[in-house]
């Protein structure tokens, strides 16, 4: 069957004003697109092929590694963003938000510097190591927080074809709108209640 690009979840115009329907549009249809039909076309025939995208991404090495994470990392942006963001924390993300950066304000600052600040392309991470302490770290290119052992809570990517069409090289005005306006925290609590089921 092969992988498959799965849909948005919300419209392509829904992040508007912060990210423009054109962006999500190309980013989604072109980018991620291209990442999974490279993918398949590379395991083609292959016992990867009918592999989880996080077995590939834990285990592969070059083109075959770079496209499977681009895929898996790509459908974590997207559902990381929301265009209805929360105005309070889920409950179960408020003390280890507490502990690593005082409060939501400290992670917002931790997570938008750590963004700008990286140098050409990849990604920022909002993770929980195995004994659930939050974490914001930035990987370059394709690279993913689980092959390190560390569990994804949400992304953003900083790629430019995240926001050149919308902010040409103004990376800080994409991540400050990301950060104040599109985070999805109810994802985060998810993913993290996903890490405790399965350490159970």
């Amino acid at each position: 069957m092969g992988f498959v690009l799965p849909p948005l979840p919300y419209a392509k115009n829904a992040l508007e004003p912060h990210v423009s329907g054109l962006t999500v549009d190309v980013h989604h249809e072109r980018h991620q697109r291209h990442y999974v039909e490279k993918l398949n076309e590379l395991v083609s025939g292959t016992r990867d092929a009918d592999r989880p995208l996080e077995d590939l991404i834990r285990q592969a090495r070059g083109e075959i590694f770079e496209n499977a994470a681009q895929a898996w990392n790509h459908t974590c942006y997207w559902n990381s963003l929301t265009p209805a963001a929360l105005r309070e924390l889920p409950l179960p993300l408020v003390e280890p938000i507490r502990q690593a950066f005082r409060d939501l304000a400290g992670l917002r600052r931790t997570l938008a510097a750590t963004a700008n600040g990286v140098f050409g392309s990849g990604y920022v991470w909002l993770v929980a190591d195995r004994e659930r302490r939050f974490h914001v770290i930035a990987t370059p290119n394709a690279d993913n927080p689980q092959r390190d052992g560390l569990t994804p809570l949400l992304t953003i990517d900083v790629w430019e074809h995240a926001y050149y069409l919308d902010r040409r090289n103004r990376r800080d005005e994409y991540v400050a709108a990301v950060v104040d306006h599109l985070l999805n925290w109810d994802f985060a609590a998810a993913n993290l209640a996903a890490q405790e089921a399965t350490q159970r």
